[in-house]
């Protein structure tokens, strides 16, 4: 099976899997019914977790029913218990890039939000623009998602700035990033061109970096107030397990 879902990564397009996934998803969710790990955002329960990864797969990572990886289960658990995300009683301004499949059908139905989904290729964004070069007014933004996105933006300062433009002054962004926090700094190499050996060592062909521990001050570099938060730190053993989420990953929640 972990042979099977490093090709299909390897071998179709992003916005394509996103259209297949839709359909091959209840199918899963049905054969893999069980009680060893629970998906928080929806509540269902499995015997097991699928596999993913461009590069080395990792075991029990992907959520049959909501196709969850352990990101976005422990942004959902932050999200709703941290935050007035799901509880503000005035309507928030939300910028989503890249909307993950998980997250868009029910951020979207939320009453409390006014949604937006940003993106170049996603088939699920309702502006499809440049992280560069933003088509959105400055300080419009209550709360900015983009998570997973810059490790594939060659200019990453450039769209460091444009999030801080676009966030209201007192308003929170979450950037989540693959990161190797054994790394004290960020690793680039543009002459690695083979789609392989990208994958090896920057987890992805199509990333550009491995971000290191400096990833937070480079967010600091550009104006935010940043909270390094190890939130799997405040969860119990048996949880971080069940949920499948992946022990010591740092959210970093960004203020204006």
């Amino acid at each position: 099976m972990k042979k099977i879902f490093k090709f299909i990564l390897n071998s179709i397009p992003r916005p394509i899997l996103i259209r297949l996934s839709i359909v091959v998803r209840p199918v899963l969710a049905f054969l893999l019914k069980g009680t060893k790990f629970t998906d928080p955002i929806d509540g269902k329960s499995f015997k097991m977790f699928l596999p993913y990864g461009y590069g080395t797969q990792r075991n029990n990572v992907l959520s049959p029913s909501t196709l969850s990886l352990e990101r976005h289960r422990l942004l959902w658990l932050y999200l709703h218990n941290e935050t007035n995300f799901f509880t503000s009683e005035t309507k928030l301004k939300v910028l989503h890039f890249a909307p993950e499949q998980e997250f868009y059908k029910r951020f979207k139905k939320q009453a409390n939000i006014e949604y937006t989904t940003t993106d170049l290729l996603s088939p699920l964004a309702d502006v499809k623009a440049d992280i560069c070069k933003l088509p959105f007014k400055d300080n419009q933004y209550d709360i900015v998602l983009c998570n997973h996105v810059l490790e594939h933006i060659p200019d990453d300062t450039k769209a460091m700035q444009e999030l801080y433009r676009v966030l209201k002054p007192g308003g929170m962004g979450i950037f989540q990033i693959p990161q190797d926090l054994s790394r004290a700094i960020t690793f680039s190499d543009n002459t690695i061109t083979d789609q392989k050996e990208r994958a090896k060592i920057f987890g992805q062909y199509d990333h550009v970096r491995v971000y290191g521990r400096d990833y937070f001050d480079k967010l600091r570099s550009i104006g935010f107030k940043v909270e390094e938060v190890d939130y799997t730190n405040t969860i119990s053993p048996e949880l971080v397990e069940k949920y499948c989420l992946a022990k010591g990953e740092i959210i970093p929640v960004c203020f204006k």
